[in-house]
């Protein structure tokens, strides 16, 4: 064969120096499909060591027959001049071994641009292809877990940009995934949870404090058409390489909440209920208890005033017994009263530390169901130094859903509709939790007796939604009262007691 000039050295290559130097397996192959010369790996690679050893017909007998005609018609091609793209073969070796390679033919023409060889290589792409089809084998499966898992799921990366989007998530948020694959997943949010999310990330990533990773919160989402609802998020963490991905996979509370929401109110009424029978109960009580030293009251007073009517310094002693025993009679009464009173308000409660900020943000995902759909801009804002109460979460939460609720329909005719929820230190012992809203106001004259059993606003309510909320909170050792919002409408602060730890919250 000719040899090759190298450019700019001037010397001579030996076309078995240059296939030598390949680290693949290249043949030259004549138009009789015979090989003319192959590289080093090449004979390595069909276990022979020299050309003279290759099998017969080879390369083309070395291709498996099912991948044959192809790579006999890619040969034909070549020596047309046709430009030919690389595709893959199998090929069989000599040993037994059947591998995968990717197959490049390239026409050699000669200086009168007459084609009599081809230049033909071979590279082992068996563990590639294998990997790449375990890959699709893989890709498939996450496609069909995508389609038919029964709860949303959505993946992220630690930018907080979606990769993975379920079919139940399409259905759940309205969007396709083609739309919201490589958003931020914020989008998912309303506000003002979306604007604080990638700090959350952020945060994580910085410290590994795991808040909501492998434990599962409930909170709050928006769909594509901008209304909210209430969902459980449970979040696993998952790390390829250097990089980080998150699974949140989500369940839509809204028909539990509904339905949690009716119980409530069948439980509101049941205990409206209660509280009437037990007015009638102790009123029955307080007749009977009290009949006795009323009577004996009346019967002294009664004594009294004939003696008047005789000698007062014969009956001075008799006079001042019947004052003595009166004023005894009347402590008695008074006495019987305030234990009826510490018996009524005596109950139970489940006090533990947890943490205000979930506390809070509990409370708002029952209490602002419906609210974004009436117009109402919800906001919170939680102080970085507000951590952990000692209260009864069920009832804190009863009571900022009462004012949340309160303040919504406050603002039913308002031209502006915002609802801010404000948490804060006050000292080292006690914080501040204050529910404002943009409505139209309370009575300035009913003041702080808006607190007052059947003391109401409302045409239509009872009046004892509020004082029931004072009870809970004055019964947690706090304080509850209320004032006018300098921007209009009304803002209702609740203080607390603070708590040194913070304990699960297992709901």
């Amino acid at each position: 064969m000719r040899e090759t000039i190298v450019q700019g050295t001037g010397r001579a290559l030996h076309p078995d120096s240059l296939l030598s130097a390949l680290p693949n397996c290249v043949m030259i192959v004549d138009r009789n499909m015979q090989p003319i010369n192959c590289s080093a790996v090449g004979l390595k690679i069909f276990g022979v060591s020299s050309l003279a050893d290759l099998p017969d017909g080879a390369p083309a007998t070395c291709v498996a027959p099912d991948h044959r005609p192809l790579f006999e018609s890619r040969m034909d091609r070549a020596f047309e001049s046709s430009a030919i793209d690389p595709f893959d073969v199998h090929l069989q070796l000599p040993d037994g071994r059947l591998i995968f390679a990717e197959c490049n033919i390239a026409a050699l023409a000669s200086p009168k641009g007459d084609i009599d060889a081809v230049m033909v290589s071979f590279q082992d792409v068996t563990a590639l292809r294998n990997t790449e089809s375990k890959l699709d084998q893989a890709n498939s499966i996450l496609r069909s877990i995508l389609t038919t898992i029964p709860d949303a799921m959505v993946v992220i990366d630690e930018d907080g940009l979606i990769s993975s989007f379920s079919s139940t998530a399409e259905k759940m948020f309205g969007y396709e995934q083609e739309e919201i694959i490589g958003r931020n997943v914020k989008i998912l949010m309303p506000e003002p949870y979306r604007a604080a999310h990638d700090g959350y990330i952020e945060r994580y990533i910085r410290t590994d404090e795991k808040r909501i990773i492998g434990i599962g919160r409930t909170v709050v989402g928006c769909r594509k058409d901008g209304t909210t609802f209430p969902l459980q998020l449970e979040v696993g963490e998952a790390k390829i390489g250097d990089e980080r991905y998150f699974t949140g996979f989500i369940i839509d509370l809204t028909e539990k909440k509904q339905t949690e929401a009716e119980l409530q109110s069948l439980q509101q009424d049941l205990a409206h209920a209660s509280r009437l029978s037990a007015v009638g109960t102790l009123a029955s009580a307080l007749a009977h208890e009290i009949n006795q030293p009323l009577t004996a009251i009346a019967n002294y007073l009664s004594a009294a005033r004939d003696m008047m009517d005789g000698d007062l310094a014969e009956n001075r002693e008799f006079f001042q017994e019947a004052l003595q025993e009166s004023v005894s009679e009347s402590l008695r009464a008074g006495t019987i009263v305030r234990r009826l009173r510490e018996f009524v308000s005596r109950g139970e409660i489940n006090r533990r530390v947890l943490s205000i900020s979930q506390v809070v943000q509990d409370a708002t995902v029952l209490g602002m169901i419906g609210a974004q759909e009436r117009g109402v801009k919800f906001s919170i804002d939680i102080a970085p130094d507000a951590h952990n109460v000692f209260v009864d979460r069920v009832q804190i939460q009863q009571v900022m859903v009462n004012l949340m609720r309160n303040g919504i329909e406050a603002m039913a005719d308002s031209a502006e509709k915002k609802l801010h929820i404000g948490v804060k230190s006050i000292d080292d012992e006690r914080l501040e939790i204050a529910v404002s809203d943009s409505g139209s106001g309370i009575d300035q004259e009913l003041g702080e007796r808006i607190f007052d059993p059947f003391a109401s606003t409302k045409g239509t309510g009872m009046g004892l939604g509020l004082s029931i909320c004072r009870t809970i909170i004055e019964a947690h050792g706090g304080t509850i009262g209320v004032e006018p919002n300098p921007e209009g409408g009304t803002i209702f602060r609740i203080t607390l007691e603070k708590a040194e730890q913070e304990q699960n919250d297992e709901q």
